[in-house]
């Protein structure tokens, strides 16, 4: 006789949308937070009422037809004892027909408008006249379709009733910070020191009193919220702080050079055809302490457009390469890892040492080959793109793993580097470089858990490059100085964008500029060659043009944003980029850093359109006033942080998730420093206090700040 079968409990449509936001936790429906809030808690009247503001009214419905001119809709006229006002519908069923049918009482809350017709309102919401009025506000939370806000109400009410909101720090703690501000004056803390629990934050903010401020409720800067933003900064900082420390208790092998003139190290650095800059070999020494310790180095290497991150990388590979160990440096794209592997080959092949190349797009005979050198050891030194960290891909024993541009790659990408080194259980050490320079407050908060150095230096040689914003209407005269450039031997960039609807609309931007720009270029008397690089080109054919732009034989490269990162051509010294409104401000700054890496005077041409608009958006203009102000990277990255926030200097660190969903790092300054002091003092007198309250903020999240 067979087992009965076990029945399937099938999730109704509201629970399935409700596991889509990540609500599955009573936890998560507790801290699942309303975005604003809506006045039910009182009956206005029509006279009362003010062009464009919400109101509720009670009144009798006295009209109720169905009009197909201009557009077929549901048109109601409600009279209260004081007014009329026509409710219009050009969505409606036919229960909502009914619910209105003349004569019935109603209650209805909307925008009113005011005109010569009389007051209006188009949509708003209703139901029968009479019953109870709610006692606080009205959370309107995040939802999905599927997911009625009633529902989601009922859902996040129990939720919150359930989950275990007692607090895993004294209220007290914060009762110096900041003066009163996590103190109610109209609110009475149970706590007994006038500051808000945990549990008392939540209910107020999930049901808030009618007489609260709602502008400090939807700015986040009433006494409760600031009580949720200091709970979900300790939280990260905790979580940082809990990493870090696992980490210290991993394994890695200890990188201890030879101290000898013949050591890879001494040959490299005597062989370089230039001198370390100070900031230089500051890093450098940073990074062989680091490596020398038998555990993982975890470390950001941070430094602007040029200011030779390569050759930090190559030192560091060195020193690993003397222990006896394998290195591997991975590239988001195929002509950044090929631009390192061709410079690392040329420094380190004449010394003796073996270096793999690993794309995706090698011929399978090509790619067998340097599988094999990988694995015997043979390659002491593996360069490529993600496809380094492939199954196939077996390293004999690597050491220390280099990822560049670290935000383009996931943290899937970067847990998969780590877990190449399978010897007694130790992995190996990480070095993540980025040219786009953390802003101090990111650097105290998502990248708490790394050390970051810093080249805060240009190597000498560098020519300053003037920024110049060029409207749209002035694009010949930029064709006459790009002229002008290419007749005296120079060599320009002009960059098109990417336009995120349309692949076909990239290409077709980029092929009539290419074309615009050779007809410009080309007389009788001398043939100025322009190349195309874009996205749709086969991976032979995107280093055939690179080439021939990197040897002199092409003048101008018209070009989509491959070319943001690792592109080196010191004889180019004019970078237009076409669009520019369109950009971010660190990709207009990579873009600007591909110019100004030779002996001469370079410039960098941001022409801009507002298409069909009247003017450029706020945030477009303050994009190209910064590009124009300064040339700083670290000062780019702080007006990039001011104007964006931290998503993309974030990358896919937590896979995708901002882990601040209440904090603004903007504005939390001081409440970030006090997390910073209260997570070790929390971490080492309450241990357990503080695992629940990672867990209870992060849930599985906390895993890839490991990455």
């Amino acid at each position: 006789m067979s087992p009965p079968k076990t029945a399937v409990k099938v999730k109704s449509a509201p629970q399935k949308a409700l596991e889509k936001l990540g609500l599955r936790r009573d936890i998560d429906l507790a801290l699942h937070l309303p975005l604003r809030y809506e006045d039910e808690t009182h009956i206005g009247v029509l006279q009362d009422a003010r062009d464009g503001e919400t109101m509720q009214f009670e009144g009798r419905v006295t009209d109720c037809e169905v009009v197909y001119r201009p557009r077929k809709q549901l048109i109601v006229k409600v009279q209260d004892p004081t007014d009329e006002c026509t409710l219009r519908f050009f969505n409606f069923y036919p229960s909502q027909q009914k619910a209105l049918a003349v004569g019935q009482q109603v209650r209805v809350r909307g925008e009113i408008k005011g005109g010569f017709l009389g007051w209006t309102m188009l949509h708003p919401s209703f139901k029968a006249a009479g019953g109870d009025l709610p006692s606080a506000l009205t959370p309107i939370y995040p939802t999905v379709a599927g997911l009625p806000q009633a529902y989601l109400r009922k859902a996040v009410l129990a939720g919150l009733a359930r989950a275990d909101v007692s607090d895993t720090f004294a209220p007290g703690d914060l009762a110096s910070f900041e003066g009163t501000r996590f103190k109610g004056a109209s609110f009475e803390g149970a706590s007994g020191q006038g500051i808000w629990t945990l549990r008392e934050a939540l209910g107020f903010l999930h049901h808030p009193a009618p007489d609260v401020s709602i502008d400090a409720l939807h700015d986040h800067t009433h006494p409760a919220w600031q009580r949720l933003k200091a709970e979900e900064l300790l939280a990260q900082q905790l979580s940082q702080l809990q990493s870090r420390r696992e980490r210290a208790a991993l394994r890695a092998p200890a990188l201890l050079a030879p101290d000898s003139e013949n050591s890879l190290h001494a040959r490299l650095l005597s062989s370089l055809p230039f001198s370390l800059t100070a900031a230089q070999v500051r890093v450098s020494s940073e990074i062989a302490e680091d490596i020398k310790r038998p555990v993982p180095m975890h470390r950001l290497l941070q430094g602007d457009v040029g200011a030779g991150k390569t050759v930090v990388a190559a030192l560091a590979a060195a020193v690993c390469m003397d222990a006896g160990w394998q290195c591997a440096l991975m590239a988001p794209t195929e002509i950044l890892a090929e631009q390192h592997f061709r410079k690392l080959l040329g420094w380190l092949e004449p010394l003796g040492i073996t270096t793999a190349w690993l794309t995706g797009t090698q011929k399978a005979k090509d790619r067998r080959a340097m599988l094999a050198l990988i694995e015997s050891g043979e390659a002491k030194l593996v360069v490529g793109t993600h496809a380094i960290i492939q199954d196939k891909v077996q390293f004999k024993n690597l050491a220390l793993a280099i990822i560049d541009e670290q935000h383009r790659f996931g943290v899937a990408q970067r847990l998969a580097l780590r877990n190449k080194l399978q010897h007694d259980a130790m992995e190996p050490h990480l070095l993540m470089m980025t040219a786009t320079p953390i802003p101090r407050t990111l650097a105290m908060s998502y990248y708490a858990d790394l050390d970051v150095s810093t080249l805060d230096e240009l190597p000498p040689g560098r020519t300053p490059i003037v920024t110049k914003v060029v409207h749209e209407a002035r694009r010949h005269e930029v064709i006459e100085r790009i002229r002008a450039q290419v007749a005296q031997g120079r060599q320009v960039y002009w960059v098109c964008p990417l336009i995120e609807e349309s692949e076909v609309l990239d290409l077709s931007n980029a092929t009539e500029t290419h074309a615009e720009l050779s007809g410009a270029l080309d007389s009788p008397d001398v043939h100025f060659p322009v190349g195309l690089l874009h996205s749709r080109l086969a991976p032979d054919e995107k280093k055939a043009v690179m080439s021939a732009f990197v040897q002199g034989r092409t003048s101008v490269l018209v070009s989509t944003t491959v070319i943001e990162v690792g592109v080196d051509v010191p004889n180019a010294s004019l970078m237009v980029i076409d669009h520019a409104e369109r950009f971010g401000l660190s990709q207009l700054h990579q873009l600007r850093g591909r110019v100004g890496r030779g002996a001469a005077a370079s410039a960098c041409v941001l022409l801009y359109s507002s298409g069909d608009a009247p003017r450029l958006s706020e945030a477009a203009r303050e994009r190209l006033k910064a590009m124009s102000d300064t040339n700083d990277g670290f000062e780019i990255a702080r007006r990039d942080l001011e104007i964006r926030g931290p998503g993309e200097f974030l990358g896919a660190r937590q896979s995708g998730d901002a882990m601040l969903r209440f904090a603004n790092l903007d504005e939390d300054q001081a409440l970030l420093e006090w997390a910073r002091k209260e997570a070790p003092l929390l971490m080492d007198s309450q241990p357990a206090l503080a695992h629940k309250h990672i867990s209870r903020w992060l849930g599985t999240k906390a895993e890839f700040l490991k990455a």
